[in-house]
């Protein structure tokens, strides 16, 4: 993994909490998502995701043009695990991605919203078994109180909820690859939508040869809705992984919460999907978590940081 800098002494930000305010904001946006894509609802998924491919793909080049990184992505492009390692996030993340989408448009926002919420498990479990990472006694009072709430949800929808699962596995896989890889989150990103971007150029071409593709079709509207998914995609992203890189996985999976909380109220408050009493006992025991976490989190950095007032 990448080291990072240190924080000088006396900074008003420690490394953990520049680490929070960067994934917490990632998370927010990413719960407000469903705004976006539903409004793309018109254009079929495939397309949209090609779109959000290839669009990041650009905004990554400029953005390394303009921090001129060149050189440090060759270095990147040298080192065989790293390249293969990215390979699998592209993998991964493309799924993830493409899963999301599909949800969205065909009207399962909630249980896209219990795959986020299955997610955050998933990233602690994976912390535990291939990181060593440890939790405080607080934080596994946290854990159960999450866990019984995920459960709670997951017996509510009566079936085997493959679609979150699969988007659960797929990014709490992604974020795990990620943080063992010694890059920056541009250049990590940049590889992944350009890993992609071959394959989905084509299509996009063979879509506008056809007369089907709704790029600078169907209206101006549309068109700079494509445009900014790659904004949308790239921003959030970033944030993510610089955030990652600083929590342990742990951490970062119960920060997660805050996404399917988001696209959960969206589903609810604004497209009108019902909200039961299972639901409210689920977020009882979630919410519960979070504030203990939050709160064991608090006054573990402060007695961190107590050495140096």
């Amino acid at each position: 993994m990448a080291e990072e800098r240190p924080i000088a002494q006396g900074s008003r930000f420690s490394q953990p909490a520049v680490g929070v305010i960067y994934t917490a904001a990632a998370f927010l946006l990413w719960g407000l998502l469903p705004i976006f894509w539903k409004a793309l609802d018109h254009v079929p998924a495939p397309e949209v995701l090609a779109h959000r491919i290839f669009w990041s793909a650009v905004i990554m080049a400029l953005l390394l043009l303009r921090q001129r990184r060149w050189g440090s992505l060759r270095g990147l492009l040298h080192r065989r695990r790293a390249v293969l390692t990215l390979v699998a996030t592209t993998t991964l993340i493309g799924g993830n991605w493409f899963l999301y989408i599909w949800a969205i448009q065909s009207e399962q926002l909630l249980e896209a919203s219990l795959g986020y919420f299955i997610n955050p498990l998933v990233s602690v479990l994976l912390g535990l078994v291939f990181l060593g990472e440890r939790l405080r006694p607080w934080q596994i009072v946290s854990v159960g109180l999450a866990t019984v709430g995920v459960v709670i949800l997951t017996m509510h929808v009566g079936a085997l909820p493959w679609l979150a699962l699969a988007l659960a596995l797929s990014f709490g896989l992604y974020g795990l690859l990620r943080k063992t890889i010694a890059a920056s989150p541009e250049e990590g990103l940049a590889v992944e939508t350009w890993l992609l971007s071959p394959l989905v150029l084509v299509y996009l071409l063979h879509l506008a040869a056809g007369g089907q593709g709704a790029f600078a079709r169907i209206g101006l509207g549309t068109t700079v809705l494509l445009i900014l998914s790659g904004v949308i995609t790239a921003t959030p992203l970033i944030w993510f992984t610089h955030g990652a890189r600083r929590l342990p996985l742990s951490t970062v999976g119960i920060l997660q919460y805050l996404t399917p909380t988001g696209q959960f109220l969206l589903a609810v408050g604004v497209y009108h999907e019902p909200f039961e009493p299972l639901h409210l006992l689920a977020f009882s025991f979630i919410w519960t978590a979070l504030v203990i976490f939050s709160v064991d989190l608090r006054v573990h950095w402060r007695r961190a940081r107590a050495p140096y007032r």
